[in-house]
């Protein structure tokens, strides 16, 4: 008995007739046998898992560098958080599931060490530009398993190249990892900045608080129910007018009170100052980059700021500082 047929076979008797059915997926760059068990969309989803870059997204910024906590969000705890949202409003709708699970796993592959303020330093040095939504298909293409990639399938390249605001993901399943990327955001980064100090809920104004809960939980169910209730038997996904006026004004919101607030980025022109030395560095001693990076320009004909920008935004906070720290603090000074 072929598990994975018999899946295929309940997808297209029970999915929405608008889902991302994993029989009819697009494919693969490379061929590969199917997989008897898992359907395209969960090797997908597999591959990410298990890809060293998603292991290093624990030690990676979120809004709050090297915060003096255990509870404050990661770039990792956040791609859980979006993958959980984006499912539950999956299930509801009656798409697929596995699709929107491996393009919520892999969204943020390409972030770099300190968040933002890692990706504008890089695409401030870098000829080429740097935006972490393209890294996160670099290494899903080319950086991860020895340079061979992952091998994903392209409505999960698609999702994952198009969750930023201003992507037009071609999946149903796309547009609600996109939704529930800046959903996710909004909700953990209130409550993170709540913890630390630095706003309370008084700084929402009364009337949005009304139209969309006076807890972050409030907010969170508000928004998901929204999405649910007004995407059921339609082919997009969508929310109430009010509801996604409410939306935009709380992420202005955030802008002004955390993302921008000096209290929770007052080190971000440090963090920007040391990337782009460490870049200057090991543009000039690229050999001095773990041999995977450096074999890019030997072996895979990269150009060398290519292969260094790569290096950099893979690296997590805390080894980026080990690296600084070795290359440019005199041993001498260590206290």
């Amino acid at each position: 008995m072929n598990i994975r047929e018999e899946m295929e076979r309940r997808e297209l008797e029970t999915l929405n007739p608008a889902a991302s059915f994993s029989s009819q997926s697009k494919g693969r760059e490379r061929y590969e046998e199917e997989c008897d068990v898992r359907t395209c969309y969960q090797r997908d989803r597999d591959r990410i898992l298990h890809c060293k870059a998603f292991r290093r997204l624990k030690d990676k910024t979120q809004v709050f560098l090297a915060p003096m906590g255990d509870h404050y969000r990661t770039r990792l705890t956040h791609t859980l958080e979006v993958s959980q949202i984006a499912r539950t409003i999956a299930k509801a709708l009656r798409l697929n599931e596995d699709l929107v699970e491996a393009i919520a796993l892999g969204h943020d592959l390409g972030h770099t060490p300190f968040g933002h303020a890692g990706e504008r330093a890089l695409n401030e040095v870098h000829p080429d530009g740097f935006a972490h939504y393209k890294q996160s298909i670099r290494v899903v293409q080319i950086l991860e398993k020895g340079g061979k990639g992952l091998n994903l399938t392209a409505e999960t390249l698609d999702g994952i190249m198009n969750h930023r605001s201003s992507g037009n993901p071609s999946t149903l399943e796309g547009h609600i990892v996109r939704l529930s990327d800046k959903i996710a955001y909004i909700h953990h980064d209130m409550d993170d900045a709540q913890r630390a100090g630095i706003v309370t809920e008084d700084v929402i104004p009364i009337t949005l608080r009304m139209l969309l809960g006076y807890t972050t939980r409030e907010r969170l169910n508000t928004f998901v129910h929204d999405i649910i209730e007004n995407s059921i038997d339609r082919d997009e996904i969508c929310m109430s007018e009010s509801v996604e006026e409410g939306l935009f004004q709380m992420r202005s919101l955030m802008f002004r009170c955390v993302y921008e607030n000096p209290l929770a980025k007052g080190e971000e022109g440090e963090a920007m100052h040391m990337l782009k030395e460490l870049y200057r560095f090991y543009l000039m001693y690229p050999e001095k980059m773990s041999r995977e990076y450096f074999d890019l320009i030997e072996k895979k004909g990269e150009s060398c700021s290519q292969a260094v920008v790569d290096y950099l935004s893979g690296m997590t906070d805390q080894y980026s500082i080990k690296k600084f720290r070795e290359i440019f603090v005199p041993r001498a000074w260590e206290g």
